[in-house]
């Protein structure tokens, strides 16, 4: 298998808007492969429209607002295919499916890469900014990980948010923490 790589995916509507939702991609045999869950409005899309983009935002707030229903952020056109992609995104490429690998869990769209644009430069890593997005992956899998999982992958991950954090991620972890507790709350109540 190759490397996972974590973006934020824009994809055409059918009627002619764009849907914002992270995910992990692979680059396989000069291809770009996107594997969503079934079901998913991002699965949805990309069979209806075939076309999509990918943004790097060195932002982690826009991962975890996808997953606690903020997805408002500011969208600019893409050259070649007809959705958004973030405004503020360090790079990003746009994408036409090619072919689609079916799967029942996760059917494997192969995409082939239209362009590739740098906009800013990497400012570099950041170990509260990956913890952001180790817990979005939770966060994305409530439903599927036992509670205690959960609870001792954030214990960890809250340790470099602690040391290394700045204000956008811990409002991004503030709202992962919200997503969660609200999940045991739900599941407590059933």
């Amino acid at each position: 298998m190759s490397m996972i790589l974590e973006a934020i995916l824009t994809t055409a509507t059918p009627d002619g808007g764009t849907h914002i939702a992270p995910l992990g991609f692979r680059r396989e045999n000069g291809f770009i492969v996107l594997s969503p869950f079934h079901p998913s409005r991002t699965l949805d899309n990309l069979r209806a429209t075939g076309m999509a983009a990918i943004s790097h935002p060195a932002d982690v707030r826009i991962f975890a607002g996808c997953l606690t229903g903020r997805r408002d952020w500011p969208l600019v056109p893409c050259a070649q295919v007809a959705c958004g992609r973030l405004a503020d995104a360090l790079s990003h490429s746009e994408l036409i499916v090619e072919r689609i690998e079916e799967d029942t869990v996760r059917p494997r769209f192969i995409c082939r890469e239209l362009i590739h644009a740098n906009h800013e430069a990497f400012p570099g890593h950041n170990r509260a900014q990956a913890a952001v997005i180790e817990a979005c992956i939770l966060v994305s899998r409530l439903g599927m990980l036992p509670a205690d999982k959960v609870k001792q992958e954030m214990d960890y991950l809250a340790i470099a948010i602690g040391k290394t954090a700045g204000p956008r991620e811990w409002e991004a972890w503030n709202w992962l923490k919200e997503k969660i507790d609200a999940h045991r709350q739900q599941e407590q109540a059933a």
